[in-house]
């Protein structure tokens, strides 16, 4: 039984992070390099700007912006399931591995397929989806002792010594592409939001739309499994079966996410930590809490990053490392 004031206390947050969330997207709709005054937003999105202002604010920035708080929220979910299926708290797709998996994935696709960017968009969160999945597999066999179950702390183990591993294939890889791929696969591995453009939204709307309801309603296992095992089983709870099926969900949703936005990591480290210490460790509390922190914390960091310096900026995933890295090692030494 959830406690009304709980209740009362996420609805509170989640209307001031959902307001926190508009307010960002408005100033970031107003900034960047190309002029789009803000007195001239409104006249914009509703029909009566000019073409180059109209080109700005919707061939340009409200897809970026889209794109970056799904992805945020994406990552954010993820970690948040990998945190409950593992009881660690150092669990993230960008540092136990899964994030380099999809790269990998990704990078071959790009290098030794004929086709360009924009034509395999559909294609590119199922390619990326295809190499987490097995890099989650391999981590999780790894990880895994007969005798004691899937151990927490060797699975961040194993995850950091397979995505230091798949880093340098991906060197390998690029190091007799050509030049522009290599900038592509360059951009990515820095965390530059690369899939800036309609379509991609399309491409990952229907993974978010999907599998966001089905953890929602997976929240009381996740409860479960982060109690010990022998109580999980006592409750009627199949460990290694939920174990498995909630993996597969962070791992599409991580890859889906990573395949536009490029390799970010930590969004799914800092959002449910966040969320956690502010409505308790509930995943019916805390889940819909740490989705909107990690949407937030992304749109924000691409914003800064992106105007910070002139003309390229400071790639999100850069950005969110510098607050992520210090946090994970705070978590680390803490726990």
């Amino acid at each position: 039984m959830i406690q009304p004031s709980l209740r009362k206390k996420q609805r509170l947050l989640f209307g001031i992070l959902s307001f926190l969330i508009l307010l960002t997207i408005v100033i970031g709709m107003g900034i960047g390099h190309a002029s789009l005054s803000y007195d001239r937003l409104l006249p914009t999105l509703t029909g009566d700007g000019t073409f180059k202002e109209e080109f700005v604010l919707f061939s340009i920035r409200m897809p970026r912006i889209i794109i970056t708080v799904l992805a945020g929220m994406m990552l954010a979910l993820s970690g948040a399931i990998l945190q409950g299926i593992t009881r660690n708290d150092l669990a993230d797709p960008g540092i136990i591995g899964i994030n380099s998996g999809a790269g990998v994935a990704v990078a071959v696709f790009f290098l030794f397929s004929p086709i360009e960017p924009g034509a395999f968009v559909y294609m590119i969160p199922i390619v990326a989806f295809i190499g987490a999945f097995l890099t989650a597999c391999l981590i999780y066999v790894f990880s895994y002792d007969k005798t004691t179950g899937l151990a927490p702390v060797r699975l961040v183990l194993v995850g950091i010594g397979f995505s230091m591993a798949l880093a340098g294939s991906m060197i390998v890889l690029i190091s007799s592409a050509e030049k522009e791929k290599v900038d592509f696969i360059a951009k990515w591995l820095a965390g530059s939001i690369w899939g800036t453009d309609w379509p991609f939204i399309l491409a990952l709307l229907p993974w978010l739309l999907i599998l966001l309801p089905f953890t929602l309603y997976k929240a009381h296992r996740l409860n479960l499994l982060g109690l010990s095992e022998p109580v999980a089983i006592g409750v009627g709870v199949s460990i290694e079966r939920e174990r498995i099926i909630l993996l597969l969900t962070a791992v599409a949703l991580a890859a889906a996410a990573v395949s536009v936005t490029g390799g970010i990591s930590f969004i799914g480290l800092m959002s449910p930590h966040i969320a956690k210490a502010i409505v308790g460790p509930r995943h019916q509390l805390f889940l819909p809490i740490a989705i909107l922190i990690g949407g937030w914390l992304l749109l924000i960091a691409d914003i800064i990053g992106n105007n910070l310096i002139e003309p390229n900026g400071i790639p999100a995933g850069i950005m969110v490392a510098l607050i992520g890295a210090p946090y994970f090692m705070y978590l680390l030494l803490k726990k």
